[in-house]
């Protein structure tokens, strides 16, 4: 519901340009892009509850107080005339907010999409897996399908304050139904508590060793005239460890050693784009003069679409297997926003822009699947010490791109140069493309099953 009503907020609250609308957008991008890694390796370090706990409450409270910051700016819409100081204050309230409402979403992503569902699958099928991910998604595009439509038809009909405080409510009451749900999973499935006490042991047992480092290094040390170069080369390798057990530099090797680098460097290019309906684009839309219930239909359609494509990727997929089906998907999310590039070309304002929410739309069939292949790479071929942290410089990786499309966005804030946004992001879908070949096999083996780690 925040994702979609942002931009509207944004726009309202500075009309005629999309400065605030992208300065948000670079910030929560940024907050992912700098400590999605870390989130990764603090979700490795805590057991499945606390993490949960953690999530749900932080998210939520942060929601709450920017839906109520957004109420009291739009109470008070001469407050950047009257007092600009103030105006500013919680205009910064809101993107702080922001960047912690994805920072705790990051953490509960991360935890579900690469820990719960692999924990879940073990020992079955493949082909599990891959209904997993695909129903997965499918629960997650429904809710974003009824957020915008629900909240387009407030903000038309009733108000931007009604729909300001619509979310602030709501996340109140959904924290704790929230909460109930993932702990009913939690207990409902041993292997979930199996695995994180599991988690939990091996953490211990590092920390253990890490603390009770041996010395025998030091006493076989030989000392002659050329022990001093020996010591040297030994001070330089202790600084090497020291600078690598750094979380963030840790979390970047681990990440870079992986198979799955290039298919997770090409998803992170469909991140570097606006023509999504996200925060600029819908200010976009909104500026245009498209209605706000329309613009919450229209991303409604695309979600249907998405789910659609949770549905066709499984089939697929177990037809031509994950690799395959992912080039296959992102040639056709590429080729279904073209007509995006076409509409720079028309005139009338209110048809390129329903060009453009059709294009983008459709566009989502393509998109969804080859998120969904690259999720499953990443599933099958990272090890189950590595997952968590891989998940977390992903995310960071993906939102550095969306950081760099909001940067975008703050040099390009005029609406009326919205095509040149567009022209640069349809470049950036076809050059992730060549990223995918190397990886094609000449022949498609089969799978075995999934083992089973639990003990």
């Amino acid at each position: 519901m925040w994702e979609f009503s942002v931009g509207l907020y944004m726009i309202n609250i500075w009309p005629d340009s999309l400065l605030y609308a992208a300065i948000y957008g670079a910030v929560e991008s940024a907050s992912i892009a700098l400590f999605g890694s870390i989130i990764g390796r603090w979700v490795d370090k805590l057991c499945y509850v606390k993490v949960l706990q953690l999530w749900l409450v932080t998210q939520n409270l942060s929601f709450v107080v920017a839906g109520a910051t957004v109420v009291a700016l739009l109470l008070n819409s001469s407050l950047k005339l009257t007092n600009f100081s103030a105006f500013i204050l919680m205009v910064l309230t809101i993107n702080i907010c922001g960047g912690i409402g994805v920072l705790s979403t990051l953490a509960g992503t991360i935890l579900i999409e690469r820990e719960w569902l692999l924990v879940i699958s073990e020992g079955q099928p493949p082909e599990f897996l891959t209904k997993m991910n695909s129903v997965t998604r499918r629960i997650d595009l429904t809710c974003k399908l009824l957020a915008p439509v629900v909240t387009g038809f407030i903000i038309s009909f009733v108000s931007l304050k009604a729909s300001a405080i619509t979310l602030a409510l709501w996340n109140t009451v959904s924290v704790w139904v929230e909460y109930w749900l993932f702990t009913s999973v939690y207990k409902g499935i041993p292997a979930l508590g199996q695995s994180s006490q599991r988690r939990m042991a091996r953490l211990l047992e590092s920390d253990q060793e890490r603390s009770n480092p041996t010395l025998e290094g030091d006493r076989l040390l030989p000392v002659t005239d050329g022990s001093s170069e020996l010591v040297d080369r030994k001070c330089s390798k202790k600084l090497y460890e020291k600078i690598s057990e750094i979380p963030y530099i840790a979390a970047w090797r681990v990440y870079l050693q992986q198979e799955v680098v290039l298919p997770g460097l090409a998803l992170a290019l469909l991140f570097f784009t606006v023509l999504s309906f996200g925060t600029l684009m819908t200010a976009t839309l909104k500026w245009e003069g498209i209605p706000a219930y329309v613009i919450g239909i229209a991303r409604g359609i695309s979600v249907v679409i998405g789910i659609a494509a949770t549905a066709v990727y499984p089939v697929l997929q177990s037809h031509i297997s994950t690799i395959r089906t992912g080039l296959w998907s992102i040639w056709s999310q590429w080729s279904c926003l073209l007509p995006c590039v076409a509409a720079i070309w028309i005139q009338s304002g209110f048809l390129s822009s329903y060009i453009l929410m059709g294009s983008v739309a459709i566009s989502r069939l393509g998109l969804w699947m080859f998120h969904l292949s690259v999720l499953q790479q990443m599933q099958d071929l990272v090890s189950e010490s590595d997952r968590l942290i891989v998940g977390g410089v992903q995310s960071s990786l993906q939102s550095l791109m969306g950081l760099l499309a909001y940067v975008m966005g703050i040099i390009i804030s005029d609406p009326r140069d919205f095509w040149k946004l567009t022209s640069i992001s349809s470049s950036s879908h076809i050059s992730c493309i060549p990223l995918l070949y190397p990886r094609i096999p000449c022949t498609k083996a089969p799978l075995p099953l999934r083992p089973s780690i639990v003990g």
